[in-house]
């Protein structure tokens, strides 16, 4: 029996990235479902024009809610889960239709490059670190990360610690799920986790305008995380989120994590991935209400 694929996507106002996701998956997907938060631009009218089945749905709090929604509507073996910036490159659709056709003995004995080995392994064991472990040992694998290229400001940004952004894209159904808890959570996987070469093409932030807007976001959720988690209001923790956090994470970045070599670009992500900490620390010193809207 032919082992089939379902392309899932949750979205809100996307009109602008919708078709160039959709365009690099259709000779992929055997069936493509959008749960869409009540968009008011054409972004349910462009996926249906691609053969999506599109439901559209109340705006939570929480969009991970969202795309929990969109994965447990799919009806076939495998999902892929796919964020509407996000394009598959042509290698790496080839490889998807490859694997979901593997057993695991022949998924776990695929050669990788010696440089993407070391560097996949290395990411995934920061990733169980944060976590505290990722999926278990049934020597059934289950789900696949995908290395993540992010294209920042026109170009894709290789070094500053971003290359691979490893995230679970690919998985059987039935066996994860998103926790629905935080915006930056790990899906959990009943099962093993394993790696796609290939690259996921990421297109979050075109113009630095856009990325201005995913940065006052971002430290807005961040800022709620803070009020939730009670942090204190006193000098010492004044001075590690303004000093001592956006220092250490903007050296790191672009030092050890060798930003310099993506240039002004590098630069720049550096020190505005230092800058969220004081941004999101002010917003939970002074904003009151959080607007977490997409």
């Amino acid at each position: 029996m032919k082992t089939k694929l379902a392309v899932v996507f949750a979205t809100r106002n996307e009109e602008e990235n919708i078709a160039r996701s959709l365009e690099s998956v259709k000779e992929i997907a055997d069936e493509i479902i959008v749960f869409d938060e009540g968009s008011t631009d054409r972004t349910r009218e462009i996926a249906k024009r691609y053969g999506a089945e599109v439901f559209k749905v109340k705006h939570e709090p929480l969009f991970h809610i969202t795309k929990q929604k969109a994965i447990n509507k799919a009806k076939y073996d495998w999902i892929l889960q796919l964020d509407a910036d996000e394009r598959i490159t042509p290698e790496l659709a080839r490889e998807i239709l490859k694997v979901i056709k593997m057993n695991d003995e022949e998924i776990k004995n695929r050669r990788f490059p010696r440089k993407k080995k070391r560097l996949f392994k290395k990411h995934q064991r920061l990733i169980e670190e944060r976590e505290g472990g990722l999926g278990k040992k049934t020597n059934e694998v289950v789900a696949f990360f995908a290395p993540r290229v992010n294209m920042f400001l026109g170009k894709p940004l290789m070094h500053a610690g971003v290359y691979p952004d490893g995230v679970i894209r690919l998985f059987k159904r039935g066996k994860a799920w998103l926790p629905c808890k935080s915006v930056h959570e790990l899906m959990e996987i009943d099962g093993e986790v394993a790696w796609l070469r290939g690259n996921l093409e990421h297109h979050d932030s075109p113009t630095f305008k856009r990325y201005l807007w995913r940065l006052n976001r971002y430290t807005e959720l961040h800022a709620k995380e803070l009020k939730v988690s009670k942090v204190k209001k006193n000098i010492f923790v004044f001075i590690q989120y303004t000093i001592i956090k956006p220092v250490f994470t903007f050296l790191k970045l672009f030092f050890r994590h060798k930003g310099f070599l993506d240039g002004a670009r590098g630069f720049i992500w550096s020190l505005f991935s230092g800058l969220h900490f004081p941004i999101a620390y002010f917003k939970y010193l002074t904003v009151k209400r959080y607007n977490t809207n997409q």
